[in-house]
């Protein structure tokens, strides 16, 4: 019986490069592709957040501006009014809307003030007033404005109003930026229901 020579020979240096080469342009494929996806739905989830605060926000605001009592002062970007912010309050806040520019970025502010009794009789406790930060990131289209006012016929308002008691109705327009590099919006129009009028 002859003794059969077996190959022991392994792989050679070239098939190692070739197949470390191979593996390497997989995975880097493969990172790029998870990367790519990965932020995709990162942007997807702050995107969908962003718009859910946007929602909420509008709702709250619609809430306090339906139910003022009086308007002290009104222009495109600016609203001061008498209304209840939370609805536990006692009596009426004067609460202030308004656009803060900072840098590139521009932030929906609001101050609100507690009042003694209600207006006309109570007086404002300026030193208990509370600023809030609506939305961090406000987007406010060239030519827009936050508010748009109209009378009890309908038709717009265009600030500055002389005569604040013919505001009937308030749009308010909110709007901020999307991960593509767009912008999300909402807009609601309200009555004045408890508006009191000289």
């Amino acid at each position: 019986m002859s003794p059969h020579k077996l190959s022991s020979q392994g792989y050679t240096l070239v098939e190692l490069l070739v197949s470390m080469t191979l593996l390497v342009i997989i995975g880097m494929v493969f990172l790029v592709f998870f990367k790519s996806a990965l932020f995709s739905y990162l942007n997807l989830q702050t995107d969908a957040s962003n718009f859910t605060e946007l929602s909420s926000q509008e709702m709250r605001i619609s809430s306090v501006i339906r139910g003022l009592t009086t308007i002290n002062s009104a222009s495109a970007n600016d609203l001061s009014i008498y209304a209840y912010f939370y609805p536990n309050d006692t009596y009426e806040s004067l609460t202030h809307y308004y656009l803060n520019q900072s840098g590139n970025t521009t932030k929906l502010m609001v101050d609100v003030t507690p009042m003694s009794a209600n207006p006309p009789i109570g007086t404002p406790l300026t030193a208990q007033e509370k600023t809030y930060t609506l939305l961090d990131s406000f987007y406010k289209p060239s030519g827009s404005s936050l508010f748009t006012y109209f009378d009890n016929g309908g038709n717009q308002l265009t600030p500055p109003i002389s005569n604040l008691d013919t505001v009937e109705a308030i749009r308010v327009n909110l709007g901020t930026t999307v991960s593509s590099g767009g912008n999300q919006s909402l807009q609601v129009q309200m009555s004045l229901r408890n508006r009191t009028t000289n």
